[in-house]
């Protein structure tokens, strides 16, 4: 059996637990969301707003902009669901763990993101996965198929832009370490399906804070050579700079795309991170 096989098959034995996983998260953040109303094509009262040039006439509300000096639209709760599409680094950086971390970046990667699919699912969205040939799943039983295609992924360090729906949302979960301008060719290709996105950074507490003292040997976990650091407190402030430059170089990848970023340590509770993510994709009252 190749280690691409033995992969799939370890995470397909655990699937069951982490499907429990992510249903808990999700339920947790579940309970303190509200209903993700939005301006669009349905049938239930949501609000007036003023007409603007540019609107059509045809949506006007004769009746309220008789009581004004100002003509006013009246706008209706969007019914049609949107597609979501979620991917996760499987690359080797991801299968690392220090002893300060509960849990492999991965891991992280896949509670977050199959609980994600789970509040989306539950606020009826449909939710695929980046990947060629993958389908979307709607309902609550589409988690547990969603989790079954997850199980069959081996995703490369970054996402294919083929495949996605136009005007679709995407949400990628990695740990983004990798040369800034290849991600920013890869979030371009997506941006320009064109898809609204959100980066989320995964890190090992190790990774964010350098925490090693003394001598240390660090082995690449992707087949770069060793790297023998004599003395690792007098790296520390260096090491520092440079992941802040690469998250300031992420959010502005994002923001240029029109994208949110964050970033969340696998020491810290999954659920702020989760209700960030459903918060990005939740349009503000009137937005289109």
């Amino acid at each position: 059996m190749n280690t691409q096989a033995r992969r799939a098959e370890a995470l397909g034995a655990r699937l069951p637990p982490l499907l429990v996983a992510a249903e808990r998260v999700a339920s947790t953040v579940w309970q303190g969301v509200h209903g993700r109303r939005r301006v669009g094509q349905g049938d239930s009262f949501w609000q007036y707003r003023p007409f603007l040039p540019g609107d059509p006439a045809s949506r006007i509300d004769w009746r309220q902009s008789a009581r004004s000096d100002r003509l006013f639209l009246r706008e209706t709760e969007w019914e049609a669901a949107q597609t979501v599409a979620l991917w996760r680094d499987g690359s080797p950086s991801m299968r690392w763990r220090s002893r300060a971390a509960p849990t492999e970046k991965i891991e992280r990667a896949e509670l977050l993101l199959l609980a994600l699919a789970g509040l989306l699912l539950r606020g009826g969205e449909r939710v695929r996965l980046v990947a060629p040939a993958a389908r979307s799943v709607s309902g609550r039983a589409g988690l547990a198929r969603l989790a079954d295609q997850l199980g069959e992924l081996q995703a490369p360090a970054l996402p294919p832009a083929t495949g996605l729906p136009r005007h679709a949302s995407v949400v990628l979960i990695g740990d983004f370490l990798g040369p800034l301008d290849e991600i920013r060719a890869c979030v371009g290709a997506l941006a320009g399906v064109p898809l609204r996105g959100h980066l989320l950074q995964v890190l090992d507490p190790a990774e964010a804070l350098l925490p090693y003292a003394g001598r240390i040997r660090f082995q690449g976990t992707e087949q770069e050579a060793a790297t023998l650091v004599p003395r690792v407190e007098g790296v520390r402030a260096a090491y520092a700079e440079r992941l802040a430059a690469q998250q300031e170089g992420l959010a502005a990848i994002a923001r240029a795309a029109g994208w949110g970023f964050a970033t969340h340590r696998t020491d810290h509770p999954p659920e702020a991170a989760l209700l960030a993510l459903y918060a990005a994709l939740s349009p503000e009252p009137g937005r289109r």
